[in-house]
């Protein structure tokens, strides 16, 4: 009795890992580069292999992100939103040549946004940043940052 529940175990974890294995292989045949994309990569899981359902476009003008296996999510930010870039790779993540790219943005729905554990982080945050610059000349979008500084409003009242 023991020994049938066990071995029904066993063959149960074997298929439901067999089953993930189908779609994780459907899933990348699935996946497919955007017309025009200038980038293009795969959230990094497990052994930190491109083994998600979420994956990344760069086109010249939006940041696409598709994720999901049966219910899909479709995430669009456009290039002259974006404000800040920022790199972190924890030590494991640079073992494996890996890192996040976290995104400030004006967009309403994602304020911030980590693309994470992606092959060449650094690299492919200086490809996004050149694009972002090139969309806000395109589109003549001019940051507004104010600074506002202690020794200013010192030098003001002296």
């Amino acid at each position: 009795m023991l020994l049938s529940v066990i071995l029904t175990l066993i063959i149960l974890t074997i298929l439901i890992a067999v089953g993930l294995l189908i779609l994780a292989c459907l899933s990348l045949k699935a996946d497919k580069n955007i017309k025009g994309s200038i980038w293009h990569d795969r959230k990094r899981t497990i052994f930190y292999l491109p083994l998600s359902f979420t994956s990344y476009n760069l086109t010249p003008e939006k940041f696409l992100v598709t994720s999901g296996i049966f219910n899909i999510k479709d995430e669009e930010i456009r290039l002259y939103r974006i404000l800040d870039l920022t790199y972190k790779a924890s030590f494991l993540q640079r073992l494996f040549g890996v890192g996040n790219i976290v995104l400030n943005t004006t967009d309403k729905t994602s304020k911030t946004f980590t693309i994470k554990n992606i092959k060449d982080a650094r690299n492919i945050k200086e490809l996004i940043s050149d694009n972002v610059e090139k969309e806000r000349e395109k589109k003549r979008v001019f940051g507004r940052e104010y600074m506002v500084s202690d020794d200013i409003e010192d030098d003001e009242t002296n």
